[in-house]
């Protein structure tokens, strides 16, 4: 089958409660779609996310019971899901300083990538430490008094941090479900689970946050739940 093109895809993708039973995936078409969920642009590149692939016939049934049996998950012949890791930061900071250091090759490279080391031993450490509580609340005290003189950058809580990271998640979970449409195959994000029960499930540490829960399989006709509807088009776009 010839890949759909994006504007194809964006057509073809709807979110899909039923799948046909009779018509397989091919697992490693899945898994290639994930790869390409990890290139969706991520908050200061720190990529706060990790995405389990469950094949696993046991494991689906038990995702999808704390998903309440819902069509969607219960009918899906695998499913995604994409973990917001906002707890790795730490990690994820070395990660990125280890890939700039490792393009160094001369002192002009050293001299261009300065301020971008700086960024990351410096900048995003102080702000990621506002994923706890009382330091978060602290730095939101400090940037409110800040804004009253300068432009400043206000989202320094553990909840705006959660925020931050739920959206990078979300963008890769969008890249992958538009991967997906471009191979033929059919997707549903769902926000409708028990987390704590997931979480169980997929033994996640307690600092790790579910984004949501994808079903993938290929449609049944009547897995699409009526026509698509949008509100007019004209009432959500602005132009200034």
């Amino acid at each position: 089958m010839k890949e759909k093109t994006v504007s194809e895809a964006i057509t073809h993708r709807r979110s899909i409660r039923i799948y046909d039973s009779e018509k397989q995936i091919d697992t490693a078409k899945v898994k290639y779609c994930i790869e390409q969920a990890t290139l969706a642009p991520t908050s200061s590149n720190l990529q706060l996310w990790e995405f389990y692939h469950i094949t696993s016939t046991e494991i689906k049934k038990q995702i999808a019971l704390s998903c309440y049996n819902q069509p969607a998950a219960k009918t899906a012949q695998e499913l995604v899901v994409p973990v917001v890791r906002l707890d790795l930061w730490r990690e994820r900071i070395k990660s990125n300083i280890a890939f700039i250091q490792s393009n160094i090759k001369t002192a002009e490279d050293e001299k261009k990538i300065k301020g971008a080391l700086s960024y990351y031993q410096k900048v995003i450490p102080k702000l990621y430490r506002g994923t706890a509580y009382w330091v978060g609340l602290i730095q939101k005290i400090k940037v409110s008094l800040d804004g009253l003189r300068k432009v400043t950058y206000r989202e320094v809580t553990a909840a705006d941090l959660r925020v931050v990271a739920h959206k990078s998640t979300a963008l890769a979970a969008q890249n992958f479900m538009m991967s997906m449409a471009a191979q033929g195959y059919d997707t549903c994000p769902m926000e409708g689970f028990d987390s704590q029960r997931l979480k169980k499930i997929l033994g996640l540490p307690k600092k790790a946050q579910i984004s949501m829960v994808i079903g993938c399989g290929i449609r049944k006709p009547e897995g699409v739940y009526g026509e698509r509807f949008r509100i007019p088009f004209k009432d959500v776009y602005k132009e200034l």
